[in-house]
């Protein structure tokens, strides 16, 4: 045994997961949803609006400042303490408990929402509230969605059902993870494509992807589409009956507030999507092949707060080099771009063109020297980025 060995065997050895109690914290988004509910059921009349709308104030203002007064955290966990890190059935114990929380929030939100005394205002403010709840929802299905097993798989779906997103399930670890950071692929956004362009690129194209991919999973098992054995149609029928026994135990009034909810959750997921990969690109080999996914082709950010509420979804680059490792063990690569915030912070700049455009379009110029020709453009803005940098590209 070297030196670096034993060393990397005594760090294991001695290694604690300093987090590990606060990773709780994930549950804590339906909690507080749920507390908004009650606070507009039970609550002044005058504060109603404030208590439905709570979901959105709590994402884009309260995380953000958390994650700027606490910081960040870049500790990784030895190697050889992985395999007991993985073993250990509290973490995921952890991410399938937020899927009961999650129906809480949303059977409480539906029964609110079908009042006669709430009006449809209400309905889309208590609908954003509890789209936070499935939009974080999506990425506890996305922890889900890399494991092996059946139950994992369909609890993905079933964490999916309310947004009604189910094809995510197929399509994000059978086909982004295959084009990622490259111009096929729908989820990778490209420099100088707006989110409001990105956005239905990105659901338009993750369809039709995750239906070729289903549908040549079953042509190789020699089995049409519409067979029992589809997974897509499995997560569309538990999209259907969820929707249907909400609205045959609330009624059609609570309309507005299911749309919302599940515009809202696609939205807030897909932004961040639209955050990890703006603008990198993996580069093509002499034989037209893409090299193979790189740290340097995801955006990372280690701010504790943040990471704590999203499985440690921010540091992707690991999460695309090891697609079934678990949250709790992903690492921090120093060679990876760096965000200059976390998501809760970009959320909303994402929304706005010219807001992110002057946050982000410099800090990819500068992560590739100037080199716009290995940068992932989006067609219609690539002269209007060349006339931008020429200086730059020039001095590259």
């Amino acid at each position: 045994m070297n030196m670096h060995t034993q060393l990397d065997v005594e760090q294991a050895a001695t290694f604690t997961d300093k987090k590990r109690h606060l990773w709780l914290l994930g549950l804590a988004v339906p909690a507080i949803a749920m507390s908004g509910l009650a606070g507009y059921q039970f609550g002044p009349k005058k504060t109603r609006k404030f208590f439905a709308g709570l979901g959105p104030l709590f994402l884009h203002g309260v995380i953000p400042t958390l994650d700027k007064f606490i910081g960040e955290d870049t500790e990784n966990p030895p190697i050889d303490a992985i395999a007991d890190l993985e073993a250990d059935p509290y973490y995921a114990r952890i991410v399938k408990l937020y899927i009961p929380l999650q129906y809480a929030a949303n059977i409480y939100g539906t029964y609110l929402a079908s009042r006669k005394n709430t009006s449809v205002a209400d309905q889309v403010l208590l609908g954003t509230t509890v789209g936070m709840v499935n939009g974080i929802g999506i990425n506890t299905a996305h922890e889900l969605s890399h494991k092996t097993g059946k139950l994992e798989q369909y609890l993905s779906h079933l964490a999916l059902a309310p947004s009604g997103y189910n094809h995510f399930r197929i399509e994000h670890p059978y086909g982004h993870h295959r084009r990622v950071a490259t111009p096929e692929d729908p989820a990778s956004s490209r420099l100088g494509e707006t989110f409001w362009k990105f956005l239905p690129r990105t659901v338009i194209g993750s369809f039709k992807s995750a239906i070729e991919i289903e549908k040549n999973r079953l042509e190789r098992k020699k089995r049409p589409f519409f067979c029992k054995e589809n997974e897509l149609i499995h997560g569309w029928a538990m999209s259907a009956i969820y929707h249907a026994a909400m609205f045959t135990k609330f009624g059609m009034r609570s309309v507005p507030f299911q749309v919302t909810q599940a515009a809202y959750a696609i939205t807030l997921f897909e932004s961040v999507n639209y955050i990890e990969h703006y603008g990198l690109k993996r580069e093509k080999k002499a034989n037209g092949q893409y090299e193979r996914t790189l740290p340097e082709h995801s955006w990372n950010n280690n701010n504790v707060v943040t990471n704590l509420f999203l499985y440690q979804l921010q540091r992707h680059s690991d999460h695309h080099a090891n697609p079934t490792r678990s949250f709790q063990t992903l690492r921090h690569f120093e060679n990876a771009p760096q965000l200059p915030a976390g998501y809760g912070a970009l959320i909303l700049p994402a929304f706005i063109p010219s807001w992110w455009s002057k946050i982000m379009d410099d800090r990819v110029v500068e992560h590739y020297k100037g080199d716009l020709n290995k940068m992932n453009i989006h067609p219609e803005a690539k002269e209007k980025m060349f006339e931008k940098y020429a200086g730059q590209i020039e001095a590259a």
